[in-house]
């Protein structure tokens, strides 16, 4: 296969992976589009990995931060023991659904059930705009509540960043803490999907596991570019601004997807 196939959908996974516009949706419509076939496994776990990568340097203060505290006494040490917290419980909903349901919720990755799912996206997206947020701390209920918006996510169509970003906005949670918490959340489940995928690239024939390294790297690199830079900017974007115009563009998409699909 060419390079230029694997920077295409090594750009698209590390720009939607955190714009809310669903990077699942979105490789699989790249890949119906480029005219590949079956999933390639090795490019799957590097471009996951570039974009859990792309996150830990985009929140690397706060990471080590809370590293750091987590072993420490005092108000800070239980701050940041409580943060982890809560970082681990959003997490529960997206494992119980990918450890049981993981191959059914693969079988739906088709053009058209994506487009349904877009439009899904595109009206929590514009629901969510309806919600200017709040200060109410996080908390357990909270938590729980944004991981359950996750874990809606992982039906190829569904934004992970725009679900868990909306429901934190309609939860009361601050616009800076909603798009801090979801990025930060994302790391679990994007390192479990990642480790998932390396035991399956393992179980597989050294010669099918072989590929076109050269474009494996060039996809890597991109991903982990595009990654940092969406991240960056999606930020931004929740600090200043709504999600609207995603929104819009998730409809059309979605309504395209359906059409043509």
């Amino acid at each position: 296969m060419e390079v230029l196939p694997y920077l295409l959908l090594g750009l698209v996974q590390g720009l939607t992976e955190f714009l809310p516009v669903s990077s699942s949706g979105h490789l699989t419509l790249g890949q119906a589009i480029l005219g590949l076939g079956e999933e390639d496994l090795t490019f799957t776990v590097l471009v996951h990995a570039a974009t859990a990568l792309s996150t830990v340097v985009v929140f690397r203060e706060d990471i080590l931060g809370l590293v750091r505290d987590v072993f420490t006494s005092g108000e800070s040490g239980a701050n940041a023991r409580s943060y982890g917290g809560l970082l681990l419980l959003s997490a529960v909903p997206a494992a119980v659904l990918g450890l049981g349901f993981k191959d059914a919720i693969e079988a739906l990755a088709t053009p058209k059930f994506v487009g349904a799912m877009l439009c899904v996206t595109a009206f929590v997206l514009l629901l969510s705009q309806r919600a200017s947020g709040g200060n109410r701390p996080l908390g357990a209920s909270r938590a729980l509540g944004i991981g359950m918006a996750q874990a809606c996510a992982m039906l190829p169509g569904i934004s992970r960043s725009g679900s868990t970003i909306g429901a934190a906005l309609m939860l009361g949670v601050s616009r800076e803490e909603a798009a801090k918490f979801s990025f930060l959340m994302a790391l679990i489940p994007i390192g479990g999907a990642t480790l998932l995928t390396l035991k399956d690239l393992m179980e597989q024939p050294a010669a099918e596991a072989a590929g076109p390294w050269l474009g494996y790297a060039v996809g890597t690199l991109a991903a982990f570019a595009s990654g940092w830079a969406a991240c960056t900017w999606m930020i931004r974007l929740v600090k200043r601004s709504n999600l609207a115009g995603f929104g819009a563009y998730c409809l059309v998409a979605g309504i395209l997807a359906l059409i043509f699909g």
